[in-house]
């Protein structure tokens, strides 16, 4: 089964506009926390890929917004890593609210495109072994890191959509 993290928070004062809805770039920074959870999860840091070499810059971002949150709503993001390529892959995510009953509502469906650059900026070759990894996390969690995933995942509770 594909690796998925689930990381939560709540919504800060200082992510909302005047009307009091979570401003759209916010999203987006959700995302990097699910996706830097991913990677932890998954066996590594964006700081361990980083000492051996590997920059991971996004090149596109899509997103699709169903719903708006609030000042203090409970966030969860999902995380899944949809494909790996020699110079890139892409995370998709889904940002939902939780109620106060455990429902939830889907916010955001989203995805990233990251490509893999080297210390000078340059396009690159994702290395093999990165490669093979997030493969592994893409096509089943097997090849995780246990402590890693327990550490920074909750059980998936059943999805309302």
């Amino acid at each position: 089964m594909p690796l998925e993290t689930i990381s939560e928070l709540r919504v800060r004062y200082a992510e909302t506009d005047q009307m009091g809805v979570v401003y759209h770039a916010n999203y987006l920074v959700w995302c990097e926390i699910g996706r830097t959870d991913f990677i932890r999860a998954a066996g590594r840091s964006y700081a361990d890929l980083e000492r051996d070499g590997v920059r991971l810059a996004v090149s596109e971002a899509t997103i699709r917004f169903h719903a708006s949150a609030r000042y203090d709503d409970r966030i969860r993001v999902y995380t899944t890593i949809a494909a790996v390529g020699s110079r890139g892959m892409t995370f998709a995510y889904r940002v939902m609210r939780v109620d106060d009953d455990g429902q939830e509502t889907v916010l955001v469906r989203a995805t990233t495109s990251l490509v893999c650059t080297n210390v000078e900026g340059r396009l690159a070759t994702l290395p093999r072994d990165v490669r093979d990894w997030l493969a592994a996390a893409a096509n089943d969690s097997e090849g995780t890191d246990d402590a890693a995933l327990a550490a920074s995942t909750t059980s998936t509770p059943p999805r309302k959509e």
